[in-house]
């Protein structure tokens, strides 16, 4: 069993944590952050930490326990010093710009892929290939990165679409005469 609801949340000098009618708020340097504090589990602020703690014994409560702890501390990270992601477009061709507050991609298709960037996120593109998105809710940078590889995922044979840079992709022998 995971004892990641044991450890307290260190709140840093400029971060504050407030919490009110159920919602935890999270307001720092990077912006603001709230979520919905679930009902199996109680939260504790003092000055420069946060606990929680289950409220009662079941199953339920002590998974949520963990689950609403990292949640709660990734909002604390988020607002302090922010999250970054970066992707990486492989193939001929196959490359991205930005157009105001769009993401435009080109990737192999008879149409560029234009995506609208999120509000609360700033992507950027380097040399037409790299894509650089940060912002300080953890949960919207990975989806909106994970929909901007699920355009072109990385194929086995040569490695060609849209991968994280930290990805590492097995390749597959191709045929053999």
């Amino acid at each position: 069993m995971s004892r990641v609801g044991n450890s307290a949340i260190t709140i840093p000098p400029d971060v504050t944590l407030s919490q009110q009618d159920g919602q935890v708020i999270v307001k720092g340097k990077n912006g603001e952050l709230s979520a919905q504090l679930h009902s199996e589990v109680e939260l504790n602020v003092t000055d420069n930490m946060a606990t929680l703690k289950p409220k009662r014994k079941t199953k339920l409560s002590q998974s949520l326990w963990g689950t609403m702890r990292a949640s709660i501390n990734n909002m604390v990270i988020g607002v302090n010093s922010g999250f970054t992601r970066k992707l990486e477009i492989n193939g001929v061709g196959y490359r991205a710009s930005m157009q105001g507050n769009k993401l435009v991609l080109s990737l192999g298709f008879s149409h560029p892929v234009e995506m609208d960037v999120p509000n609360g996120l700033k992507a950027v593109v380097e040399n037409n290939t790299s894509i650089i998105i940060s912002g300080a809710d953890k949960q919207l940078l990975g989806q909106f990165a994970s929909e901007i590889r699920s355009k072109r995922p990385p194929e086995p044979f040569k490695g060609k679409g849209v991968k994280y840079a930290e990805e590492h992709i097995v390749r597959k022998e191709g045929k053999k005469k």
